[in-house]
C-alpha cells in the first residue's frame, strides 16, 4: 500500500507540498502554544523546522534543493519557488489600504525608512566583518536583516549564491525571533499602549511575524496597527534592496 500511496503523492507534488506545509504549521503552532506560551510565533518555529528539513533532505540525497530533492517532496520546490513567493508578496501588499496607512502620519513614513535602512546597514556591516566583501553578498545579507523575505528576493534579483541567500534568511529569522521575544519585555519602556505607537513600532521593527507575535503577547488590540506598517517593509525592502541599496553598496565597495 505504501508504494502506491508514495506514487500518488509524488504524482501530485504540489498538493502534497501544501499538505506537508500545513502539517508543519500545525505542529509549529502547537509547539508555540504549549512550549513557548506564545512568546515565539508559530511561523518562526516553522521556518526553523523547514531549514532543518532542508538540511536533512540535502544530506540524504547529496542534492542542492534540500527536501525537494526527494521525489516524494518534489512539489515543495515549486511551492517554495520564485513564482509563488513573489505572488504571495504582491498579494500581501494589495491587502493594505492606503487610507488606513495615512493614519500613521509622517512619523510612520520616517519609521519605515529608518526601519529599512538601519537594519540593512547593520546586516551589510556584519557581512563585511565576516569576510563577504563583494557588493552582491553584502546587499543580500543586509536585505535579510530587513526581513527574511527581502533577503532572498534581493539575492535572486542581483545574482547571489544559494548559500548567501540562506544566510540572509537566517539573519531575518533571528531578527524576527528577537522582536517576538523582546517586544513584551520592552513594551512599557517603548510606550506600546496605543495604535499610533504600534504603527511606529511596526515601521521600525519591520518583520510582520515578529511584530504580530510581539504585539499579540503585549496587547492583542494593537496587532492590526503594528502589522499595517510592518507589511509595507516587505514591499519597500524588495524595491530598495536590488536597486538603490545595491547600487550604494556597489559604489562604496567598487
Amino acid at each position: 500500500m505504501w508504494p502506491l500511496l508514495a506514487k500518488d503523492l509524488g504524482q501530485y507534488g504540489l498538493v502534497t507540498a501544501f499538505a506537508f506545509v500545513g502539517i508543519v504549521m500545525w505542529v509549529s503552532v502547537l509547539i508555540s502554544r504549549h512550549l513557548t506560551f506564545g512568546r515565539i510565533h508559530g511561523s518562526a518555529i516553522a521556518i526553523v523546522i523547514g531549514l532543518i528539513l532542508a538540511w536533512v533532505g540535502g544530506t540524504m540525497t547529496g542534492g542542492e534543493k534540500g527536501l525537494a530533492d526527494i521525489s516524494l517532496f518534489s512539489g515543495i520546490g515549486l511551492m517554495g519557488g520564485a513564482m509563488l513567493r513573489d505572488f504571495a508578496i504582491v498579494a500581501t501588499a494589495f491587502e493594505v489600504q492606503a487610507t488606513e496607512a495615512r493614519k500613521a502620519g509622517l512619523i510612520g513614513v520616517i519609521a519605515l525608512l529608518l526601519g529599512t535602512t538601519l537594519p540593512f546597514i547593520v546586516g551589510a556591516s556584519i557581512a563585511w566583518m565576516f569576510g563577504y566583501r563583494d557588493a552582491v553578498s553584502m546587499t543580500t545579507i543586509g536585505a535579510g536583516a530587513v526581513t527574511y523575505i527581502v533577503g532572498p528576493v534581493t539575492g535572486a534579483a542581483i545574482g547571489a549564491s544559494s548559500d548567501v541567500m540562506a544566510l540572509s534568511i537566517a539573519t531575518g529569522l533571528i531578527k524576527a525571533i528577537l522582536v517576538m521575544v523582546c517586544t513584551p519585555m520592552a513594551a512599557r519602556w517603548m510606550g506600546l499602549d496605543n495604535p499610533r505607537s504600534a504603527m511606529v513600532f511596526g515601521g521600525l521593527a519591520g518583520t510582520v511575524s515578529g511584530v504580530t507575535a510581539g504585539l499579540a503577547a503585549t496587547d492583542r488590540r494593537l496587532v492590526p496597527y503594528g502589522a499595517l506598517t510592518a507589511t509595507f517593509h516587505t514591499g519597500l525592502g524588495c524595491l530598495l534592496g536590488p536597486s538603490v541599496l545595491y547600487f550604494i553598496v556597489r559604489g562604496i565597495m567598487g
